[in-house]
């Protein structure tokens, strides 16, 4: 197969032609692994799972994994722009051709043994392929929805980070935060070292009765066994100011680190991936990191659509577009107070414009809540199957608010709608879904990184 065959394959897989249901071509992942030889026994490294925050962790753990001089593979998901953006091998995708091979392998597979999966068993299954081609072990794996039934909690990964818990997909994980936490902290298996994040208090209640069951564990929580402080750094870097960020884990203490993700959000994940790898330190899997190198490598880290700051030109508009790959109201809120700073400090007289797309079983009023109801607001669909349409999401609108609401039929149309009604040199804020997202980076002439 071509790449672009392996894209609509991958579409047919999501299309479920046959109408099988989700928990049999959940539990055939694991049949997958076997038929293909089992690519997973050589890896070892950490699974994060979580609501929001895991695309970021991830990212700083490869670049703090990378920093010990190892070659290190990673699984993030979703992709915004291409489906190879999933595999990838220090931070870097790989190359469409590499992605088919391994594809390839994967659905002759599929085929032979009668295996039918869910495309996040897909993914996880190419990932595993393609790092035993290339001879990768270390691995940060990045889970979809859920825990213990994510596909790519089959890899075996004995290191098990959970960055947070809020209330998303609850149509699949529960209508809870003890039910989501119990769906996400599943994933620990008997003699895991575990990391948790930040937790509300009904989340860390069900960790602790979810990790009681559990046994050999190691577990390392935010505030407890681990800690961190941020402080602004006495001098700036080419992008402007630079904050510094101390961890504490109970192997080590880790300071002066740079964090160059923006938000305050981004010391807390900063600070739980330098705990997990850690954890891969503990259990041998790597050697420490030198300091310098620790702190070069993170320097450099670059995660897209989160706060993506890009100055374009659109047609014949030229301004700045923010993409924000928040996808739950928890999400919106967390990042609500850098998106008001890049409003205030624009120096344009008119607000800025939202546009916004979702998949049909989100929160829109909620994930909109957090920014100011006279923004002009663009509704639009992606081209995701699951995706709402401008109209519904219109009807899903809180009643208070005031602003303009145009809709729009796709990303690109959303875009220009959104430029007209910014003005030159204003600012259009990207968010509700981590699809809209990559398309507008495709729309904008940005290559996926």
């Amino acid at each position: 197969m071509d790449y672009q065959m392996c894209v609509d394959m991958l579409a047919k897989v999501q299309e479920n032609p046959n109408g099988l249901p989700r928990e049999v071509r959940q539990a055939n992942v694991s049949g997958l692994l076997e038929a293909l030889g089992r690519p997973e026994q050589g890896l070892r490294g950490m699974l994060v799972v979580g609501t929001n925050g895991k695309g970021s962790t991830c990212a700083f753990a490869v670049s703090a994994v990378a920093a010990t001089g190892a070659h290190v593979g990673s699984m993030p998901s979703p992709h915004l722009q291409e489906h190879r953006e999933r595999i990838r091998i220090d931070g870097v995708p790989v190359t469409r051709a590499e992605y088919a091979a391994a594809f390839t392998e994967v659905w002759q597979a599929i085929e032979r043994h009668g295996l039918p999966v869910l495309a996040q068993g897909i993914f996880a299954t190419t990932a595993a392929v393609h790092f035993r081609r290339a001879g990768v072990a270390l691995t940060v794996a990045e889970a979809g929805i859920g825990g213990r039934r994510a596909a790519a909690a089959e890899l075996g990964l004995d290191v098990k980070v959970v960055t947070g818990i809020g209330l998303d997909h609850t149509r699949l994980l529960g209508a809870s935060l003890s039910q989501i936490t119990q769906a996400k902290v599943a994933a620990a298996k008997d003699g895991d070292h575990v990391v948790l994040g930040r937790l509300a208090p009904e989340a860390a209640t069900a960790a602790e009765r979810v990790l009681k069951e559990r046994t050999g564990l190691s577990v390392w929580r935010m505030d407890h066994e681990v800690h961190y402080t941020a402080r602004a750094a006495d001098h700036a870097g080419p992008h402007g100011s630079v904050t510094l960020v101390d961890v504490s884990t109970p192997r080590a203490v880790h300071r002066d680190l740079p964090c160059p993700l923006p938000g305050a959000h981004q010391h807390h994940n900063l600070a739980v991936a330098i705990a997990a790898v850690d954890a891969m330190a503990e259990r041998g899997h790597i050697r420490e990191p030198d300091g310098e190198q620790l702190r070069s490598r993170l320097a450099a880290t670059r995660w897209p659509g989160r706060l993506e700051l890009v100055e374009t030109r659109l047609d014949n508009w030229t301004g700045r577009v923010l993409l924000e790959g928040a996808t739950n109201p928890q999400g919106v809120a967390t990042v609500a107070p850098e998106i008001l700073l890049h409003a205030r400090g624009n120096g344009h007289s008119g607000p800025p414009v939202l546009v916004f797309a979702s998949m049909g079983d989100k929160d829109v009023s909620g994930m909109l809540a957090p920014l100011p109801s006279h923004w002009p607001l663009v509704l639009t669909r992606t081209d995701a199957p699951q995706a709402a349409s401008p109209t519904a999401l219109r009807t899903r609108l809180a009643p208070s608010r005031r602003g303009p609401c145009l809709t729009a039929e796709d990303t690109p149309s959303a875009l220009r709608r959104a430029a007209e009604l910014a003005g030159p040199g204003g600012l259009i804020i990207v968010f509700g879904s981590l699809r809209l997202v990559g398309e507008s980076r495709t729309a904008l002439g940005l290559q996926p990184a």
